[in-house]
């Protein structure tokens, strides 16, 4: 895009939202954030997530956002436009990209995943099955190269029609109804679960504050809690930055922030009341992480009255919500594109088309043939995640607290940033904890960032120092 163009612009504030929530919202929500509040304490671990996600997560939230807004360009582009003359901060743009890249090399497969789960629900083709038999259907889907890769493929070409049929026409659209199908389903699904007999178990075992269901005590609850909140609203990798700056000065970013915050928020935790209930009231285990939804639920939902119909509902729940994100994320790497070539959308449609399909092969191609391709114990899809989670989202963010936070001498600085955030109307950004996100918050980040590296690889750790 050159520099005199007009940016695309969303055509409503409802479709911003509903975007930037898509994009936040992935299959973490719904089995991740059930599994950890479970573990760590129900109600008690909720409370601490939120806390935690106002406190870390909105504020970074609102620097993405603004850094976008003021900029009307990509991280790159967006840091070369603010930073000091003679500062280097646009050299950091490429980690948008690249991490975009990253997160859509194993995320397609998932998607794939979700897709083919939703067809075979739908035709009855896990009606009857046997636990055994559900088991091996997952893993003859991921085992299979030439039926994953169909359809992956069927996913990446999805999402790329969508973004390819415009900004307003397509991703924004077609976004729209996938939330609202989205947060539909999510109704009528507690409505069944909660319904359930024995599922008052699985409602009081997720909602109720347990100190004895603290596993690893309260500092473990508080890391996991700080970890889930930062991580859950896809952080650091510049596609918030991208819809910033697809979005007028109306409103301040705060709101929004929080509005978006809400939305990702609600979908974990209501995810929950669909989970612990089902698994509850037939006596299956609901801690069991990505097995929970490929193996476990559909045998749930075999042994449910009207299970075929319920399952279908719930993937193609889960379907939109993988989409939604995919979608999202492909929109930031077609923003970066045209940014940064001045191309049109289509022509990076078609480029993004081959190269996101190639690029996920290896990530699928590690399920089966190459599955004994591995470092350090993990696969290629386990690497790929790790790259994003627990190294481009982190430094990402810590990227975009300095630029905001720093003087502006040294980076875009504090009061450019308030005055951003702040621009239209509605909750105003709290100004008076400067010191908080200048000094607390990074270090707060910092501890992720490590904690991240302790957790995967804490067995390595302890056998090197002979412990």
């Amino acid at each position: 895009m050159s520099q005199n163009q007009q940016r695309e612009q969303l055509g409503s504030r409802i479709g911003f939202l509903l975007l930037a929530a898509g994009c936040a919202i992935g299959l973490g929500n719904v089995w991740r954030f059930p599994y950890i509040a479970g573990a760590y304490g129900g109600a008690l671990f909720v409370f601490i997530y939120i806390g935690f996600l106002l406190a870390v997560g909105v504020p970074i939230l609102v620097m993405e956002f603004s850094v976008g807004r003021a900029a009307q360009r990509n991280l790159g582009a967006a840091l070369q436009k603010l930073e000091p003359k003679g500062s280097r901060w646009h050299t950091f743009g490429p980690l948008s990209l690249i991490g975009s890249y990253l997160l859509m090399m194993f995320y397609t497969t998932v998607a794939g995943w979700m897709l083919a789960y939703c067809w075979s629900m739908i035709k009855g083709d896990l009606s009857g099955l046997t636990p055994e038999q559900v088991g091996g259907f997952f893993g003859g889907l991921i085992s299979d190269p030439t039926s994953s890769c169909l359809w992956m493929g069927a996913a990446v070409i999805f999402c790329f029609t969508v973004c390819g049929m415009g900004l307003r026409r397509g991703v924004e659209r077609v976004v729209k109804f996938m939330m609202v199908g989205l947060f539909a389903l999510m109704i009528a699904l507690v409505v069944r679960a909660v319904t359930l007999p024995g599922g008052e178990a699985g409602i009081s075992f997720y909602l109720m504050p347990d100190p004895e269901k603290l596993t690893g005590g309260l500092w473990a609850a508080v890391t996991a809690a700080m970890g889930q909140a930062f991580f859950t609203l896809s952080l650091g990798i510049g596609a918030m930055a991208i819809f910033g700056s697809y979005i007028g000065k109306e409103r301040r970013l705060f709101g929004e922030a929080i509005n978006v915050g809400v939305l990702d928020t609600c979908v974990a935790f209501v995810s929950g009341l669909i989970i612990f209930p089902s698994a509850f009231a037939f006596g299956v285990n609901p801690g069991q992480g990505p097995s929970l939804i490929f193996v476990t639920l559909p045998n749930v939902f075999n042994a449910m009255p009207g299970g075929q119909l319920w399952g279908a509902l719930f993937f193609v729940f889960l379907f939109f919500a993988a989409l939604s994100t995919v979608t999202a994320v492909f929109e930031n790497i077609l923003a970066c594109w045209m940014d940064r070539f001045g191309i049109s959308r289509g022509r990076a449609v078609l480029a993004n088309l081959v190269l996101i399909f190639l690029l996920s092969l290896p990530c699928l191609l590690g399920n089966n043939l190459w599955s004994g391709v591995k470092a350090l114990g993990m696969g290629i899809m386990d690497w790929e995640d790790f790259l994003v989670s627990n190294n481009l989202l982190p430094i990402g963010s810590m990227i975009y607290l300095l630029f905001c936070c720093v003087s502006k001498k040294y980076g875009w600085g504090y009061d450019h940033f308030l005055e951003e955030a702040n621009q239209g109307r509605g909750v105003r950004f709290p100004a008076q904890f400067r010191l908080y996100f200048k000094y607390v918050l990074p270090v707060i980040v910092l501890i992720i960032f490590i904690m991240g590296y302790w957790d995967k690889f804490k067995p390595f750790i302890v056998a090197a120092l002979g412990a």
